[in-house]
């Protein structure tokens, strides 16, 4: 994030001589679109930072671990996101080096090059910082082919730009432009390239060794980075496949062609051989044609105020603390079919939480803190058999 605001900044401040070209005028939109990428992904960060520091404050320990999960989404909104910056402040850079020294390569082309580069990242761009679960899931397995395809327009830009200046008579120009450009992302991270008569093979794998996961004879992560992961997927926090995509993208060109769904077993054997990393992200829906599942508020709706003068706001909004439940079991503790009816019965999930919490705050005397709140929750959802791991539900 540093690395591309930057990098960002420094395009933007530059003034283009007198009778020069630079990335201003129609080309402004581009560096304001890199700037609000910027802008989503600081709240991404941010929320993900808050809610790891509400998580560690709470005393029951499955509150805490469910808690820390909520950031799931946003750390892998981010994690794509930030690789997504950085590839589009490359384009920047390139088009930027390009109008300025190289006056064969003409505006309108480079315009229209940007403009469909945009239009290939802005779906993706768009799940993410939805930060949508189901959304953000699937953008982050497409990930691998759309870095592929941005890996691709940006050497057919780079080439159509060193063939148009040779034709100009300006090989050396070419050279100096071209090459001295310092790029960050991942776009000029391919593996080492086969001998001009070998065929490139789309099947190099990753091993472990002591320094990360290599590919081929590159680094492609750290052995810190993968230790990280593995206590991310192991908490239930990010997904194998979102950092098994991860992975693919350091990896190049050569990994991105690979099935996304297959996982690489450098991967696999840097992550360990643990159930949580065997099994999958499970989709909301119930994988084949069902229903999806009612989202349970655990802090009732209706005393939504009640909420928000505790703290509840925000990242920790109790939309934000919802469950997947079977539609027998949300009917039973709210009563039954009839919520009415269920309303009457004592051990009415809504009636049995309101009641716990007012009668401990009548014993404090005074408003309970968020993290009591939080802690009577979590007791009360073990006696119901209530799984503690939340999703984002809706204010219906």
């Amino acid at each position: 994030m540093e690395s591309s605001e930057e990098v960002r900044s420094r395009l933007a401040s530059r003034l283009t001589a007198l009778g020069g070209r630079g990335l201003d005028g129609v080309f402004t939109r581009y560096l304001d679109h890199c700037a609000n990428q910027q802008t989503w992904l600081r709240g991404a960060l941010g929320s993900a930072t808050a809610l790891a520091g509400v998580a560690s404050e709470v005393g029951d320990s499955d509150m805490e671990l469910s808690v820390l999960r909520m950031s799931g989404p946003r750390l892998q909104a981010a994690m794509f996101g930030t690789l997504l910056l950085a590839t589009w402040v490359d384009f920047l850079q390139l088009t930027d080096a390009l109008l300025r020294d190289c006056p064969m390569c003409g505006t309108e082309k480079l315009f229209v090059d940007l403009h469909r580069v945009q239009g290939l990242m802005e779906p993706t761009l768009a799940d993410l910082a939805s930060l949508d679960l189901e959304r953000g899931a699937a953008a982050a397995n497409a990930m691998p082919e759309l870095m592929g395809k941005l890996t691709h327009e940006f050497d057919a830009l780079h080439r159509d730009a060193r063939s148009a200046m040779e034709l100009g008579g300006k090989v050396m120009v070419a050279v100096q432009v071209l090459e001295m450009l310092t790029l960050i992302s991942t776009l000029k991270m391919s593996l080492p390239r086969p001998p001009p008569a070998a065929s490139m093979t789309l099947s190099v794998g990753l091993v472990m060794s002591s320094g990360g996961v290599m590919a081929g004879s590159r680094l492609v992560v750290s052995a810190e980075w993968v230790e990280m992961m593995r206590r991310l997927v192991q908490a239930g926090v990010i997904s194998v496949p979102a950092v098994s995509a991860a992975v693919r993208i350091h990896g190049g060109r050569v990994m991105m062609a690979q099935a996304h769904q297959d996982l690489p077993e450098g991967v696999r054997d840097a992550l360990g051989d643990s159930p949580e990393v065997r099994g999958m992200q499970v989709t909301g829906r119930a994988g084949a044609g069902m229903s999806e599942a009612p989202r349970h508020h655990v802090m009732p709706k209706e005393h939504r105020e009640w909420f928000e003068q505790r703290g509840f706001k925000g990242d920790m909004d109790i939309d934000q603390f919802c469950v997947r439940l079977e539609k027998s079991q949300h009917e039973a503790i709210h009563g039954g079919g009839n919520w009415k009816l269920g309303r009457t019965w004592p051990g009415e999930w809504n009636r049995m939480i309101m009641d716990a919490l007012q009668r401990a705050e009548r014993r404090d005397g005074q408003m309970l803190t968020r993290n009591t709140i939080l802690r009577i929750v979590a007791e009360n959802m073990k006696r119901y058999d209530i799984p503690m791991k939340f999703t984002k539900g809706g204010r219906r």
